[in-house]
């Protein structure tokens, strides 16, 4: 455990930080599930409505540093191929 007061300060700090960080990574695969159930369900209109939502809500948790910007990249591009294929045959 910490002694000195610094690094008990230092402590409180990181444990309110890891909730907060805990609380934005579960929102961001909470609304990127959210997405890909719609395009499972072959609700184009639905997706693309949620998606500049989604889109915000990874950028964001890029520029928080809960996922990194290569990965945030990954996600939106996978996210919109998949709503492209789904909306080629209609």
């Amino acid at each position: 455990m910490a002694n000195t007061f610094s690094s008990l300060k230092r402590a409180r700090q990181t444990k309110r930080k890891t909730a907060v960080n805990r609380l934005r990574k579960t929102r961001l695969r909470h609304q990127i599930r959210s997405v890909r159930r719609l395009i499972e369900q072959k609700d184009a209109k639905g997706a693309e409505s949620v998606l500049p939502a989604t889109f915000s809500l990874i950028d964001r948790s890029a520029k928080w540093g809960i996922i990194g910007k290569n990965t945030a990249a990954r996600y939106k591009s996978r996210i919109t191929a998949r709503l492209k294929t789904l909306a080629k045959p209609a």
